[in-house]
């Protein structure tokens, strides 16, 4: 394979998941199986190519776009490049943000301190990726040797029983040592919360388990705030009231000073409650799990005549695990999973399990490799972007906004919400990479990128996408969904909307500009789903396909400008800030030519966008995003 070839399949969509490329209702298995079946091939070709609009890559249109773009792009980057050289004016207000960098003559952006931490742990967080696995099939060798099916055979129950217990054995004692390498005498803590929500799923009467289940984790996510992680030390101060002036004997100030000595031993990451927010996700993952495999206790795929060892992701997710499965050691080693604690992706208890007995088979040596290329490039475009732009220290360096353009205003905003997806985006890859070198297939959390996206509801299933499926699964989908035949069903619907957002503005953390994101979030997406259903559904339109698709395009220029505002709000500058963006933008003539511009280069972009998804389209290929 070609250098080129090698680069094309790295960003092939199959690559970064096998699940936008097949159907959840496919085992993977038999997609292998027709790889070598010329006939099926022609046949899918066939299908597919009925599906999408024709190719519009090559015709006077989209060459007139390209000419704009080849124009434009650069000009972006100049743009923002411009005002993070050293000889602008205002470099010197955020110049201590900066860090020497890699890049002869160049500094590097060092004010997110979420980035900044990941990068300086890379060199350890790639030697532990490498090491896990290798102790993972030295204990497999050594303390738990279970006997292998045949290459090709399909695994005996059995010998799915005794993989799943040496996995999970493993997968148990790595978690104790982990939390306690992680957090310190803190991972009591975690094992203590832990504990409690076993029992909360399992020694409860069954009707009362996911009321129990939501009021104790979303109690958690407000006690962990309010008390700052349960400092061993304010414990012991609470209970011993304040100290005794001149007293020779104070049991109190003794008692405080161990507490103390304790917090000392806080481990690698001391304030364990900032990142225990995904591990809550794990938590209500496990509860509810279990509260629904009650009723189908002697259910099996053998008695639907579904090879086990073959599921289809759907299946792996649905069909609820054995009764034996919920077992307190599994349920450790699932919720502090090493690869996936700290940030995710995140995989319900169903899918673990079936994935510890079964080894998936969407796992293949060549596209893990794709994969951690794949993220090699996005880790070295981060880089690249933070010499040269910098962006993020400037929006915190309490600029004075009113001395930047419209253009550079806009663009500043731009890029650093290019920024975020991207600091997320490679800790999100570098621990699913960790996990399918370990054989585990969690789902990948960026579908698209940022600048391929046109509407809110789109978006939203995108971004975070394992956050979105489990969304699905235990808040929407039990709140009766959406529907919009009737006023009294769409009202139910935007309840339900704002209900599931308000929990994901609260579960990132407990702040009003998160809550205000999570709302303006719902209100955009209100025109969109008005438009879509009642204004102008598509059935009208079918006469006029290329009106309805200009139709479409300016509604979707409008999605982004509110996309945009809302993503600044809640992840960057928040309200006030926004506020000063707009108004510096708009305080002269200039600002609304700019704007206007703006718009036409977005409807440009978003005719790009229509075009991917029909090319996929295409190909058989429906990410509903």
């Amino acid at each position: 394979m070609g250098v080129f070839s090698f680069l094309r399949s790295t960003y092939d969509l199959d690559t970064l998941d096998t699940r936008f490329t097949n159907s959840s209702s496919t085992p993977y298995k038999t997609v292998i199986e027709s790889r070598g079946d010329a006939a099926a091939s022609k046949e899918r070709a066939a299908k597919w190519n009925t599906r999408g609009q024709p190719s519009r890559w090559r015709t006077p249109e989209f060459y007139l776009y390209y000419f704009i773009l080849s124009f434009v792009i650069p000009y972006m980057f100049w743009v923002a490049y411009d005002v993070s050289r050293p000889s602008d004016p205002r470099y010197k207000k955020y110049e201590r943000l900066l860090r020497p960098g890699w890049i002869p003559g160049r500094k590097i952006d060092a004010s997110d301190s979420q980035y900044n931490t990941f990068r300086s742990n890379i060199p350890y967080m790639a030697a532990l990726l490498l090491l896990h696995p290798l102790l993972r099939r030295l204990y497999n060798a050594i303390a738990y040797p279970v006997k292998a099916a045949g290459q090709g055979s399909r695994p005996t129950p059995e010998e799915a029983d005794q993989r799943l217990n040496q996995r999970a054995s493993f997968d148990f004692g790595f978690a104790l040592v982990y939390l306690v390498a992680l957090h310190g005498v803190s991972a009591s803590k975690v094992l203590l919360i832990l504990y409690a929500n076993y029992q909360v799923a399992t020694t409860l009467p069954r009707k009362y388990v996911p009321a129990a289940t939501w009021v104790f984790n979303i109690g958690i996510l407000f006690a962990n705030e309010l008390c700052k992680g349960y400092k061993f030390g304010d414990m012991a101060a609470l209970i011993t009231g304040p100290p005794v002036p001149n007293s020779v004997l104070d049991s109190g100030s003794t008692l405080v000073s161990w507490g103390r000595w304790l917090d000392s031993y806080r481990g690698l990451m001391g304030r364990w409650e900032i990142l225990f927010n995904i591990t809550v996700l794990r938590l209500i993952s496990f509860n509810l799990d279990y509260y629904w495999s009650l009723d189908r206790r002697s259910y099996s795929p053998l008695e639907k005549q579904i090879d086990p060892a073959s599921l289809s992701e759907r299946d792996r997710v649905t069909i609820p695990a054995q009764a034996k499965d919920f077992s307190f050691r599994n349920y450790v080693a699932y919720v502090i999973y090493a690869p996936l604690y700290l940030t995710g992706p995140i995989i319900t208890f169903n899918d673990f399990v079936s994935q510890l007995r079964y080894r998936p088979a969407s796992i293949e040596a060549g596209r893990t490799a794709r994969y951690a290329a794949r993220l090699a490039l996005c880790l070295l475009a981060m880089e690249v972007i933070l010499h040269y732009d910098y962006v993020q220290a400037i929006c915190k360096a309490a600029p004075d906004w009113g001395s930047y353009s419209a253009a550079q205003l806009s663009l500043l905003s731009y890029f650093n919400l290019h920024l975020i997806w991207l600091k997320l985006l490679l800790p999100w890859r570098l621990f699913r990479l960790w996990a399918l070198a370990d054989g585990v297939d969690a789902p990948e959390n960026m579908m698209r990128c940022v600048s391929d996206n046109w509407s809110t509801l789109a978006f939203w299933r995108a971004w975070h996408r394992s956050f979105y499926r489990w969304s699905l699964r235990y808040i929407y989908v039990p709140l009766g969904g959406s529907g919009f035949r009737t006023a009294r069903d769409a009202a139910r619907s935007v309840l339900t909307y704002v209900l599931v957002f308000t929990f994901v503005a609260l579960w990132h953390d407990i702040q009003l500009r998160l809550l205000v994101w999570g709302w303006l979030v719902v209100l955009f997406m209100l025109p969109e789903m008005a438009a879509r259903l009642v204004l102008f559904p598509r059935a009208r339109w079918e006469a006029r396909p290329t009106a309805y698709r200009m139709l479409c395009c300016l509604g979707a220029v409008a999605n982004i400008f509110m996309m945009m505002a809302a993503n600044l709000v809640g992840f960057a500058v928040g309200v006030d800030g926004l506020q000063r963006i707009v108004a510096g933008i708009f305080r002269e003539f200039s600002g609304f030519c700019f704007i206007i511009s703006a718009s036409m280069v977005l409807f440009i972009g978003v005719q790009v966008m229509f075009e991917v998804r029909e090319s996929e389209a295409r190909r058989g290929i429906n990410l509903k995003c």
